[in-house]
């Protein structure tokens, strides 16, 4: 028989040393900061070892207490991603992965059945949402657009986006001056990135196209880059548009882009955590998601 402290005390020691404060372990676990330094103390009798330096404000870790706090940390972590797994497991082969709106709508929808072909005893579950998402919480691996920079999570490049003129081909200008007489359609990128020198907007495409005799700021402007889509698409204007999210359009022929000049934007990664890389899940979606966008440019896609 295992000769170990009850849990629920070890549990709290371990909220303590990573807190370094009674107050804030409390707050943690719901319970008064006199109940923690009731476990500490009880704790600490039957360990007979004092684990922590207690000063008018604030707690330190004893010697004793720097030795058993990563052993206890990194134990009750496996036992929490344990139960994760067997709750998974009793849940059934499911594979969450997480994108933008856009991209879940444009892209990842339509190949969703090839998932099901490859996998046919998995169920794909797709999360389309703006929100950051707890990648071993609440999904197996993500899809996110931006600069490359996500601390603490293994990044595998996708492909890079790029935006230019698309419209109808009944609309198409033969000409990048015939664009003053046209409706512009915008995707509003927001606040954050509204003066930034890389957003892909009009104003930008204009000034390296030369053109200056276009209003860079009128037509029709959207928060939603799928309106943005859907109103090129039914002959409303001419919009600047991801190249990776008007794929289908292009190769269909419904849209057309008039112009080979183009603006380059963020780049699209496959991101997961380290502590799930080895996860049936997550493996097979990096399989799968590699197989539909490893071409390392967005024309791949084309």
């Amino acid at each position: 028989m295992r000769k170990l402290p009850p849990l629920g005390a070890l549990r709290v020691f371990e909220a303590a040393a990573r807190r370094l404060s009674f107050k804030l372990a409390a707050e943690e676990l719901n319970v008064s900061a006199t109940a923690v330094s009731h476990q500490i103390r009880q704790l600490e009798e039957l360990l007979e070892v004092k684990l922590f330096e207690r000063e008018t404000r604030q707690v330190k870790l004893t010697a004793a207490g720097k030795t058993l706090f990563p052993v206890l940390r990194d134990g009750l972590d496996r036992f929490e991603q344990a139960i994760a797994d067997v709750r998974r497991q009793q849940a059934g082969k499911v594979a969450r992965l997480t994108s933008t709106v856009a991209f879940v709508a444009k892209r990842l929808a339509p190949l969703a059945g090839s998932f099901r072909e490859a996998y046919p005893d998995w169920t794909l579950r797709l999360d389309a949402s703006h929100r950051t998402v707890d990648l071993e919480a609440d999904a197996d691996a993500a899809i996110r657009l931006g600069g490359g920079d996500y601390p603490g999570l293994v990044i595998e490049p996708l492909f890079a986006d790029r935006f230019a003129p698309v419209c109808t081909p009944r609309l198409a200008p033969a000409r990048a001056a015939d664009l003053g007489q046209m409706t512009l359609i915008h995707y509003d990128w927001g606040t954050l990135r509204r003066h930034d020198a890389r957003a892909p907007v009009w104003r930008h495409w204009l000034e390296q196209a030369a053109i200056a005799n276009v209003d860079a700021s009128a037509g029709l402007s959207f928060t939603d880059e799928i309106h943005a889509v859907q109103a090129a698409v039914a002959g409303q204007g001419i919009a600047l548009l991801s190249l990776t999210l008007v794929a289908e359009e292009l190769a269909s022929g419904i849209l057309v882009q008039p112009f080979e000049l183009t603006l380059e934007s963020d780049r699209y990664d496959l991101v997961y955590s380290p502590r799930m890389a080895d996860r049936p899940a997550t493996r097979l979606l990096r399989t799968w998601v590699l197989a539909q966008f490893g071409g390392g440019d967005c024309r791949s896609l084309r």
